[in-house]
């Protein structure tokens, strides 16, 4: 296979609609799930690659996510990312090579040679050095058929799994938005009012959070100094916000770096969140720290100093998630920010210390039994997705005779 042929000229016309595909619109079970028309002038730097039909694209940067796609009739003006290897089968059905590729075996040594640790990538001239299992061209046409007729089954299970998932999420959501926005009484009063919660209870109040809170932000000591690293502080960011509550970090710092940076740390039951970052997009991550901890500069700690409990403040900020998504705006960097002027100015329902108690309560009996159902639907993705490198690998390996196999 040839790697990387066509690229996308930079003489291109300024006005020429391209239609971008990211690594992000890429997974092994989808394919291409998305994309992104723009103009050539608007495009980033890396829309480059060019693709025809029969090409596969493969994902050189953090490799271990799989972001294998076949390329079948593309628009002419589709362009992938320079992050993408473009392959293109030459003396190899390309509808078995793209089976080939995905084997685990070959992907395993595409990650062996990868180089880097937060973004490890290959490069394509060592990528084109991997071995692949080539079988006769008659068992290569047959273990095509027989791969696009078993991962199609496994797929749309696969999806039907990830729909549930969504869904529980979404439920999720609405679960605590509606505790924390309208209460746990269903007969209670309401009142309208103006803004994105349209009414809350009677007896609640609308409260400016910049009222009730104290807000500590973070820093970054410098990664220069081997003196402020691999302490025994936990440092969070925006990646270690994937649970309610967090009792260690990715990232340690040391007692160096809170002395010399004038990092604070933040004594157990803060609320801690993500305040930018391209997450924003999507999730606004919000956590509790069960134990002392600093924080960098793309997050903010939260404490409340009167009319709201500490354990409530997480529970609320996470049900009105839709109201602080929309006060991000684009950064000069490029990335979403949180406009904490207006996250702070921003008025919001306030019930009773006595039902916040309650509320809380209901909300840590609820969820969890929700979570279980999502824990249990994940794993059975994983398990199809095991199944399916399993598949794929036996075929490609000659494990099974897929020829037998297509006869019965």
């Amino acid at each position: 296979m040839s790697c990387n042929d066509d690229v996308l000229s930079e003489d291109t016309p300024f006005d020429y609609a391209l239609d971008y595909v990211e690594i992000s619109d890429v997974d092994e079970v989808n394919g291409i799930a998305g994309s992104e028309v723009m103009q050539f002038k608007d495009a980033p730097s890396r829309a480059r690659r060019l693709v025809r039909d029969g090409d596969i694209i493969l994902s050189t940067v953090r490799t271990y996510l799989r972001a294998i796609a076949a390329i079948a009739s593309p628009p002419d003006n589709l362009v992938v990312s320079t992050g993408f290897a473009v392959l293109r089968p030459r003396h190899i059905n390309s509808k078995y090579a793209r089976y080939a590729v995905a084997y685990d075996g070959f992907i395993q040594e595409v990650i062996s040679r990868s180089k880097g640790i937060s973004y490890p990538a290959i490069n394509a001239s060592e990528l084109v050095r991997i071995a692949l299992p080539v079988p006769p061209a008659d068992e290569q046409q047959a273990i095509s058929d027989y791969l696009e007729t078993e991962t199609a089954r496994i797929d749309a299970l696969i999806r039907e799994k990830v729909g549930l998932i969504e869904l529980l999420g979404e439920y999720r959501q609405s679960v605590a938005t509606d505790a924390v926005v309208r209460g746990l009484n269903p007969n209670c009063p309401m009142t309208q009012i103006d803004g994105g919660f349209k009414s809350i209870p009677t007896h609640w109040e609308m409260i400016c959070l910049k009222r009730f809170v104290r807000v500590v932000g973070g820093h970054t000591p410098s990664t220069e100094n081997p003196r402020y690293w691999n302490g025994d502080i936990p440092w969070v960011s925006p990646k270690d916000m994937k649970r309610d509550e967090l009792s260690d970090s990715i990232d340690h710092v040391t007692h160096a770096a809170v002395s010399d940076c004038g990092l604070a740390v933040l004594e157990a039951g803060a609320t801690l969140v993500v305040v930018r970052g391209m997450i924003l997009a999507h999730s606004f991550p919000v956590a509790r720290n069960m134990v002392p901890v600093t924080i960098n500069q793309d997050m903010k700690a939260i404490r409340p100093v009167e009319k709201v409990l500490p354990e409530y403040l997480p529970w609320l900020l996470r049900g009105v998630k839709s109201v602080i998504l929309s006060l991000t705006e684009q950064s000069a960097h490029g990335t979403l920010a949180l406009r904490t002027d207006k996250f702070f100015g921003e008025a919001l329902p306030i019930p009773p210390i006595e039902e916040q108690s309650t509320i809380v309560d209901y909300l840590n009996v609820e969820l969890p039994r929700i979570d279980e159902l999502v824990a249990h639907a994940s794993k059975e993705v994983k398990l199809l997705k095991e199944l399916r490198a399993a598949t794929i690998a036996d075929a490609v390996l000659g494990r099974i005779d897929v020829r037998q196999t297509s006869r019965q």
